[in-house]
């Protein structure tokens, strides 16, 4: 079994204000738990490439990706929503994070019992098929999932997002493909402000109040979803890792912990060994107290051992 971070240095390259939560230094924290808690030198680690415009057209409109690349100013930036920027090098970057997850699917499928954690700015999970959102520009764990419906012919993948915020760009774009179903807990009422109802046999949403615990949270788990995650039997199991649950995380307010990041990695990394040959992808989300995140997502990645 091994464990391997894709990630690029295109990712860090850009800045969209030194007052913004999604920074650079999100990274870096990270990189640094990863040395200082040991875990970086048993972990392969590689350079993801970047996505093609065919590869974000199997996920997102042709449109909609053709006019960023339209829109794009040489210098300066332009705003595409009221929290998502686009400049030049935050455009390349989020190639090379939408990319990292396809390097990561060829890298499953070539053996069993393989897992990768993409480390990449921009996240994704917010980028609808034809609108970009919440600091994502293109949805890479779609944009993954697609890949391998597609490359590799997968037929039932199991996405799950536990990012305080719903993934409602995967929701809208998976909500009619029935190769897919969609896992996604997050406090609501909250950005986006989704509907906590599902309309779609593929779409299954456990919302949570502010305050909910990590013992509440494990429960709703257990009871609600993970009979339906064996049911469905994936052969491929993708994750939207959102860290900012984390109860010193002030971007929500939940009250998760370290050590509920663990049992998350446990419980996805079981689920996988028994459905899909231990393939295993997670892709970086939300998250934005450095500590906590740091600290999460080496908890998340030992429950994987």
């Amino acid at each position: 079994m091994s464990i391997c971070i894709f990630s690029h240095g295109r990712c860090l390259q850009y800045d969209v204000g030194h007052d913004h939560p999604e920074s650079a230094s999100r990274l870096h924290a990270v990189q640094d738990q990863l040395l200082s808690s040991g875990l970086a030198y048993v972990l392969e680690q590689r350079d993801g490439n970047a996505a093609s415009r065919d590869d974000l057209y199997l996920a997102h409109d042709r449109a909609y990706v053709d006019s960023l690349f339209e829109l794009v100013p040489e210098h300066g930036h332009i705003w595409l929503d009221d929290d998502t920027q686009l400049n030049a090098k935050m455009l390349r970057a989020a190639l090379y994070s939408a990319g990292s997850g396809i390097s990561a699917i060829d890298y499953l499928m070539q053996d069993a019992d393989r897992k990768a954690f993409c480390l990449v700015r921009p996240p994704g999970h917010h980028a609808e098929r034809a609108a970009a959102k919440g600091f994502c520009l293109f949805n890479n764990i779609a944009i993954a999932a697609a890949y391998a419906l597609e490359r590799y012919k997968v037929q039932r993948i199991l996405i799950v997002d536990f990012d305080v915020h719903h993934g409602n760009g995967t929701e809208d774009i998976f909500q009619r493909e029935a190769r897919v179903r969609f896992f996604s807990s997050f406090q609501h009422p909250y950005y986006p402000y989704t509907d906590p109802i599902s309309r779609s046999g593929s779409i299954i949403k456990m919302p949570l109040d502010a305050g909910t615990s990590g013992a509440l949270y494990r429960q709703r788990w257990l009871d609600e979803w993970l009979p339906l995650m064996h049911q469905f039997q994936p052969e491929l199991v993708l994750v939207s890792a959102g860290f900012d649950a984390h109860i010193e995380d002030e971007m929500g307010q939940m009250k998760l912990t370290d050590q509920d990041y663990f049992w998350l990695g446990q419980q996805l990394a079981q689920l996988a060994a028994r459905h899909s040959q231990g393939r295993l992808l997670s892709m970086l989300e939300g998250g934005y107290e450095h500590s906590p995140l740091a600290r999460s997502v080496v908890q998340y990645l030992k429950g994987q051992l």
